[in-house]
């Protein structure tokens, strides 16, 4: 006789709004770069706009609809963006990475864009090559994580605009990467094929394994509701695959699931309040979504959203902003070539009552260390509120400052004469040192037009 596994979420279905309530008109700047190409939270939704340079517009969820041609759009950036990530604390603060080696922090009006924006909050600048991933830190205020092609990863304190850690050469091509729950230590996976757990704050790997083998991009997010770690990717033979690892014991897989034969990449969006898995592929129209457990399979398949629109990228609603009155436990944004389609993912019940054993407390908006906590050692849990309306613990209107302690540097004059030196020796030491920075920034610069070639 079957068993029949006991699940809150076996019926869970997912249901795309309609097209009235969907944003229409919609000039997406996507490349071949592996990104998700969409951010969302509580208020707005960004994605990288056509029309030149790095150009992103930022939404406001309420504006649904047909979007001007001439939408007001934050354009800091001389090379387009190729990633983008909203501050997991202050839902006014946006965060972008361009080809143009550099990633910038961007202050949002409270009434959202109301004219282009071109001067960032702060421009954050280490990185000698294109800055392709973003990650919030899941715990502590303004810390930001960036890697870029020049194999470096680099924490930030974005309040101050200064580097804190930097690790360089620990990989080749940084793919992804996820923190655990409280954010001291960061998997990633890269184009090498393996996985590793990195300590951030010692710049060292901790722990890695040969994951995927196939040659195409692997995701990595960290389960931190029962402390497993998941991987997507591709096998020897090209079939899109996921493994489930207990990072304490990382010599082999506690799951190797074949998926498909398809092509696009998925890219894995994941709710510890539920322990619910959502996977979506590049060029794919469908979402399959799981239910994950502390026991063998692990994995457990619920069901999957079926479209016949390809999605391009896709973003996921914060839980905080998730619809309680109608049940809806996950919200995704997807993103096709001229539209972004919010699909909603309910648990239905008869019962029009608050429900309280599919909503726990959840992260909340608040931080739970300082940056400069974090960077002196620190760790620290989510701070968790409830879910429930009438406990109204959550705010997700509210304006938070953000005055970054950083020193305007006024932009140099377009020539910058040498200083002048009478002695030979020290003449020659400066004419060798300028004849190798410029051979360096041409180098750099052959580099950076062979990119933009690629979005041309």
């Amino acid at each position: 006789m079957s068993i029949v596994r006991q699940s809150l979420y076996r019926h869970v279905f997912g249901e795309p709004y309609k097209n009235e309530f969907t944003y229409l008109n919609i000039r997406p700047n996507v490349g071949a770069w592996d990104s998700n190409w969409l951010a969302a939270n509580a208020l707005f939704v960004a994605v990288p706009w056509q029309g030149g340079g790095g150009s992103v517009a930022v939404l406001n969820q309420k504006n649904v609809g047909k979007q001007s041609a001439d939408l007001p759009l934050v354009s800091g950036h001389t090379g387009a963006v190729l990633d983008l990530k909203f501050h997991p604390f202050n839902q006014y603060i946006l965060a972008t990475g361009s080809v143009d080696t550099t990633a910038k922090i961007w202050v949002l009006p409270q009434e959202g864009l109301t004219q282009s924006v071109t001067d960032a909050q702060v421009s954050l600048e280490g990185h000698m090559k294109k800055v392709g991933l973003l990650e919030f830190h899941p715990t502590a205020n303004n810390v930001l994580l960036t890697a870029g092609q020049d194999h470096k990863v680099v924490l930030w304190d974005i309040e101050n605009g200064k580097a804190q850690v930097e690790m360089k050469d620990l990989w080749k091509d940084i793919q992804s990467v996820s923190f655990n729950k409280n954010g001291s230590l960061f998997a990633s996976t890269s184009k090498d094929k393996k996985l590793r757990i990195i300590d951030p704050r010692k710049g060292s790997v901790a722990m890695e394994v040969e994951g995927h083998s196939g040659t195409k991009g692997s995701r990595v997010q960290w389960i931190t509701n029962g402390d497993k770690i998941f991987t997507v990717g591709f096998s020897k033979t090209s079939e899109r695959q996921y493994m489930f690892w207990d990072p304490r014991n990382l010599e082999k897989p506690l799951n190797t699931t074949n998926i498909d034969m398809a092509s696009g990449l998925i890219m894995p969006f994941y709710d510890p309040d539920t322990n619910l898995l959502f996977l979506a592929g590049k060029g794919d129209g469908n979402i399959r979504f799981y239910e994950l457990t502390n026991e063998e399979p692990y994995i457990h398949s619920l069901s999957e959203f079926r479209s016949t629109d390809p999605q391009m990228g896709m973003a996921m609603l914060p839980k905080i902003a998730v619809d309680t009155t109608s049940n809806e436990i996950v919200r995704l944004f997807k993103l096709t070539a001229n539209q972004i389609t919010p699909i909603s993912f309910t648990v239905p019940r008869k019962s029009e009552l608050f429900q309280s054993d599919i909503y726990p407390k959840t992260a909340s908006p608040t931080p739970s260390l300082s940056a400069s906590d974090y960077f002196s050692g620190q760790d620290a849990e989510p701070t968790l509120v409830s879910m429930n309306p009438e406990d109204k613990e959550i705010d997700v209107q509210q304006f938070k400052d953000f005055k970054p302690n950083v020193e305007v540097k006024a932009k140099p004059p377009k020539t910058v004469l040498p200083k002048v030196v009478s002695n030979p020796q020290e003449l020659q030491k400066q004419n060798e040192e300028l004849r190798s920075r410029v051979e360096a920034l041409e180098k750099e610069n052959w580099e950076l037009k062979q990119e933009l070639k690629k979005y041309q």
